[in-house]
C-alpha cells in the first residue's frame, strides 16, 4: 500500500513538474529573448536613460525609410546596389538578405500563397508551403511548374522546391496562420 501511494506521489508530482514546465519554459525564453535583444539595442547608442538608444534607433531607421523613399531611393540606392553587384561574394549576401526580407516585409510580399504539396504521387504525404514564383520560364523551366518554399518546423530556414503544379493545392488561409502552424511543427491551432 505505501508502495503505490509513493508511486502515484511521484506520478503526480511529475505530471505537475513537466506541466509547470510547459507554463513555464516559453514565457521565460520570450522574456529572455526580448530581454536580451533590448539590451543589445540599448547598449548600441551610449546613453544614461535605458530604452532611450532603442527609441533614437527606431526612429533614426524610420527617418532613413522615409529620406530613402522620398529622396534618393531611385539614384544613389541603385548607384550602391550597382557597386555591390560587382563584388561577388556581397552581391550573394547582399540580394539574398534584400529579397528575403522585402518578401516578408516590403511591397512585394512573396509569401501570400499557402499551398499544399503532395510529396509523391504515390502516397498521401503533404507538406505546407508558399508558392514563391509561378513563371519559372526565365530558368528555362517548362510551364506547369512553380517554385514553392517549405519552411522548416522549429527552424527558420527552409528548402526550395520545384513543383508540378498537380501536386499543389492552394490553401484558403491566412499566410502568418500558416506559417506560425509550420514553424511550430503543426501544434499551433489555426
Amino acid at each position: 500500500m505505501l508502495k503505490k501511494t509513493g508511486r502515484w506521489i511521484t506520478r503526480r508530482f511529475t505530471s505537475y513538474f513537466l506541466k509547470g514546465l510547459i507554463l513555464i519554459i516559453p514565457i521565460t525564453l520570450t522574456v529572455y529573448i526580448v530581454y536580451q535583444v533590448f539590451k543589445f539595442l540599448d547598449n548600441l547608442i551610449p546613453y544614461a536613460i535605458p530604452g532611450v538608444s532603442i527609441l533614437i534607433i527606431i526612429l533614426a531607421t524610420a527617418l532613413l525609410g522615409f529620406i530613402g523613399t522620398a529622396f534618393i531611393q531611385t539614384p544613389i540606392l541603385q548607384l550602391f546596389e550597382r557597386f555591390l553587384n560587382r563584388i561577388p561574394l556581397i552581391k550573394i549576401i547582399y540580394t539574398s538578405i534584400r529579397d528575403l526580407l522585402s518578401a516578408f516585409v516590403g511591397k512585394e510580399k512573396r509569401f501570400t500563397k499557402p499551398v499544399l504539396v503532395k510529396i509523391n504521387r504515390d502516397t498521401e504525404m503533404y507538406k505546407l508551403g508558399f508558392i514563391t514564383q509561378s513563371d519559372l520560364s526565365s530558368l528555362g523551366i517548362e510551364q506547369g511548374k512553380s517554385a514553392v518554399y517549405l519552411p522548416h518546423s522549429y527552424n527558420f530556414s527552409g528548402n526550395l522546391f520545384i513543383v508540378s503544379n498537380d501536386l499543389i493545392t492552394p490553401i484558403d488561409a491566412p499566410t502568418d496562420d500558416i506559417m506560425k502552424f509550420i514553424v511550430s511543427g503543426g501544434i499551433t491551432k489555426l
